[in-house]
């Protein structure tokens, strides 16, 4: 199936039908380092960013509106160890991922064992790189994915 694209990540374009989320969470640790100080409260200094991780959540139909050779290419790119970019349908950069992890909640099997419907999560972290990281970039909505 197809439709609109409203996220990618790498090559795999996340679409209104088929190979679509429900949900995206994001987290981000910037811890601080407490420092003892005589005579009175502990001061704080900032470490810096320590990391950047998005869980995409979303239900498969397979069978009915496709989407699992997406999924799968996901896989396949985990094992590889290959950083993925994600990026927004308006335009934000986030940057490169690497994917942590896919849970799969597979159900309603048919005869063959064919699920007909998958729910998954894919846990991402962010990847610097070997310069180091960069904050997202958003190109207002000037980028055109072409999926």
């Amino acid at each position: 199936m197809s439709g609109p694209v409203t996220m990618s990540l790498g090559r795999f374009a996340f679409e209104a039908l088929g190979f679509s989320y429900t949900d995206v969470s994001r987290s981000l640790e910037t811890p601080w380092q407490g420092i003892a100080v005589a005579s009175g409260f502990d001061t704080l200094q900032w470490t810096g960013p320590k990391s950047d991780g998005v869980s995409i959540k979303g239900v498969l139909f397979p069978v009915a509106l496709g989407g699992a050779a997406g999924l799968e290419g996901i896989r396949k790119a985990a094992i590889a160890g290959t950083p993925l970019m994600l990026v927004s349908l308006g335009g934000q950069i986030f940057g490169n991922y690497v994917v942590e992890g896919v849970k799969e909640d597979r159900a309603y099997h048919d005869r063959v064992g064919t699920p007909r419907q998958n729910g998954y999560e894919i846990s991402l972290k962010f990847y610097p790189g070997i310069a180091g990281g960069n904050a997202p970039i958003s190109l207002g909505g000037i980028l055109n994915l072409g999926l």
